[in-house]
């Protein structure tokens, strides 16, 4: 018996175009361009909300304001806050990649900014703390003074060379440490009795007494008129201070002179009988000058949501920082702006004694 096979036909080949290989080639080569951008370091510093302390309370078991050789008082209820920001990239050794940047865009309690204006070209991580570490020890000792004059305390101040920029007035005549304690036969006491001379003498050189390594003695110079038009010695300054007793601030790992106003108010909390909060939640932030005034400071906006995610009602904020402040206050927290420490205080005192605070003056 015969039979037919009949051959089955193989399928036939397809031709895949050569551009769609092409086409996957780049495809992948995109998403992986894609996500090294995305991990690529960028030159920007974020601004972020960071810790809240209660400069009236306890770090492990021991209090952050200790005062030794004078009456102080318990401060066993209510907040003072300090509040922080904590910054992100900027330095060589903590950039922050193109994805954290815009995560922090896209967030709205951050802020990013260009690396520029936050730290000078180059600077390490190490000079930043030095720095930071230095301000907050001088807002103390500022903070101290200015309790203490806006409680009547007598102590002793004096002004002293910090640094002399090269090329200054004072160059190669005044040294580090050298205590101002007169000039054109003018007492000194603080910064504005040195200007005064200066504007009166409109460039004229001027006599200074000054104490230098425990000796007293007379040097000439000649101001030189800055970019403001103010005729100037050429000296950075620092105060020096002789407290009648020791006040004690003990904190680690926080820098920078934002803390002086707070600092100062839980000084002066401190070396009063009674509670000065009255228990009410407090924060706030402000540099201090020893004559009490309160300064401008920096990321205003991530220290109030700080300072309410602590739990604060209240918030003492600089006149200066008013720009900053409107349109950016947590639903909760009412805004107090204050220009001295004595209107810090009285606001304080005011609602931790029960009265209404809704009529204190506010960043409008």
């Amino acid at each position: 018996m015969s039979q037919d096979v009949v051959a089955s036909a193989s399928p036939p080949t397809a031709v895949r175009d050569p551009r769609f290989s092409m086409m996957m080639v780049s495809g992948v080569v995109a998403v992986v361009l894609a996500v090294a951008a995305m991990t690529l370091p960028v030159p920007y510093v974020v601004e972020s909300p960071g810790p809240a302390i209660n400069t009236i309370g306890e770090i492990d078991g021991a209090p952050i304001i200790t005062v030794s050789g004078h009456e102080s008082f318990p401060s066993n209820s209510g907040s003072l806050d300090l509040t922080t920001v904590h910054l992100t990239g900027g330095l060589p050794d903590s950039r922050i990649s193109f994805f954290d940047a815009l995560k922090a865009w896209l967030t709205p309690s951050h802020t990013l900014y260009p690396e520029e204006l936050i730290y000078a070209p180059g600077v390490s991580q190490e000079t930043v703390n030095s720095e930071n570490s230095a301000a907050m020890t001088g807002s103390q000792e500022n903070a101290t003074a200015a309790a203490m004059n806006a409680l009547g305390i007598d102590f002793k101040s004096n002004l002293a060379v910090a640094s002399i920029p090269e090329g200054g007035a004072a160059s190669g005549i005044l040294k580090p440490d050298d205590v101002i304690l007169a000039i054109g036969g003018k007492q000194v006491s603080a910064l504005k009795d040195i200007q005064s001379v200066l504007a009166e003498g409109a460039g004229a050189a001027v006599d200074l007494q000054i104490r230098r390594a425990g000796k007293d003695m007379n040097v000439s110079v000649t101001p030189k008129k800055g970019n403001d038009g103010k005729y100037l010695l050429g000296i950075v300054l620092q105060n020096t201070f002789k407290f009648p007793f020791d006040v004690q601030i003990s904190l680690e790992n926080i820098g920078g002179p934002s803390a002086g106003m707070i600092f100062a108010l839980g000084i002066m909390d401190k070396l009063t009988p009674g509670e000065l909060t009255g228990g009410e939640r407090f924060a706030g932030t402000g540099t201090i000058d020893p004559e009490g005034n309160v300064g401008a400071i920096g990321g205003i906006a991530q220290k109030m949501v700080g300072a309410h995610e602590n739990g604060a009602v209240y918030f003492l904020a600089p006149a200066a920082n008013c720009g900053d402040v409107v349109g950016h206050v947590p639903e909760g927290l009412q805004v107090i702006k204050v220009n001295t420490i004595k209107e810090a205080y009285d606001a304080v005192s005011l609602i931790g004694t029960g009265e209404d605070g809704s009529a204190l003056p506010t960043c409008t």
